[in-house]
């Protein structure tokens, strides 16, 4: 019998959301499992101008790939230097090894580091449809062994080495890349800013500098210039079977707004979206079931359920970042909202 117990997170269906971009046109509900119960009704506004305007959030995937980091031991720098340019001289051969290993991983790149005599290297794959944690460290497995093999000059030192960077903050995945790279933008006219958010373009454009970049950079964010990507990330992620971890370097992106004679220009950047629409915790009926309602469980090519996943997550995030940042340009508009939300809960 399975020790096997589930902790109920409570769950709502938010929107529609209509979208526009490279990869999905069209409306979609989306689903937010959260405690912080408040974040409904916030990203449900977000999502209510979206439908307001033409086009709604134009959402653009700029990249996509699943890094591993590995570490070999050389006698020095010198021998570390010629073993990885060695390397990165034989990717068609590297490439050959990932495709006998797994019918969906793809070698993209291989970027190096060297530390003293150790070789720091960076696989990056593309995954299909699945986030890819394990398969590329099983491909990183395999490489690591046709390195080994080929390349007297190294010994092995270790499978992960932190320069993929998995779960923690750092620079190096939003320069890289690590997971989907997603750009969301809305033009909201003038009129529908001032009646659905009660803000001005002006006084956004002016709050994203001073919270977002002066203030993120007073508290020294690392690559991160918003309000709280996190929240709507966990929300997400808990709803539609990701690894919630991953929010630590997804939470890594930047808000940018501009005043374009009155209407509001708004953004958001993450480009550490790691997400997939099959793997591990995709099993359970409710994650199931949501999959199939965002329509990311459909008959598609290899890659597509994932991209349409990853997409939907950054303009509910756009959604919420949107109306809390409207929110905070008033004076007691935040807790006044969080307070009557939690006496009408009751």
């Amino acid at each position: 019998m399975s020790d096997t117990t589930f902790a109920p997170v409570p769950m709502r269906w938010l929107g529609p959301v209509r979208l526009s971009g490279n990869v999905m046109t069209g409306e979609q509900e989306v689903p937010l499992a959260t405690y912080e119960t408040t974040l409904w009704p916030s990203v449900r506004r977000g999502a209510h101008v979206s439908t307001m305007v033409d086009g709604g959030i134009q959402a653009t995937l700029i990249d996509e790939r699943m890094a591993r980091s590995v570490i070999f031991e050389a006698d020095d720098a010198p021998a570390a230097l010629a073993a990885a340019r060695r390397i990165e001289a034989d990717l068609p051969a590297l490439q050959a090894v990932v495709s006998e290993t797994s019918r969906f991983a793809r070698l993209i790149d291989v970027n190096h580091q060297i530390v003293g005599n150790l070789l720091f290297l960076r696989f990056e794959f593309a995954t299909g449809d699945a986030a890819g944690h394990n398969m590329v460290t099983l491909a990183s497995d395999k490489l690591m062994a046709h390195v080994l093999h080929a390349d007297g000059a190294l010994q092995y030192s270790s499978i992960s080495g932190n320069y993929c960077t998995d779960k923690k903050a750092s620079a190096v995945n939003g320069i890289l890349g690590r997971g989907k790279n997603v750009v969301t933008e809305i033009v909201i006219p003038e009129e529908i800013v001032r009646r659905r958010l009660r803000t001005s373009a002006d006084k956004m454009a002016h709050l994203n500098v001073r919270k977002n970049l002066i203030g993120g950079a007073v508290a020294g964010s690392l690559r991160s210039a918003n309000a709280h990507y996190a929240n709507m990330l966990l929300g997400f992620y808990l709803a539609t079977g990701q690894d919630a971890a991953n929010i630590v370097e997804g939470s890594q992106g930047f808000t940018h707004a501009e005043s374009r004679d009155g209407d509001l220009y708004f953004s958001c950047t993450i480009p550490n979206l790691i997400v997939g629409s099959v793997g591990n915790g995709k099993g359970l009926d409710v994650v199931t079931e949501n999959l199939h309602r965002l329509g990311c469980a459909e008959d598609r090519e290899p890659g597509d359920n994932a991209r349409r996943l990853a997409v939907l997550c950054a303009a509910t995030v756009l959604c919420g970042e949107l109306s809390l940042m409207a929110a905070q340009t008033n004076p007691g508009e935040l807790m006044a909202a969080h307070v009557q939300f939690e006496r009408n809960a009751r």
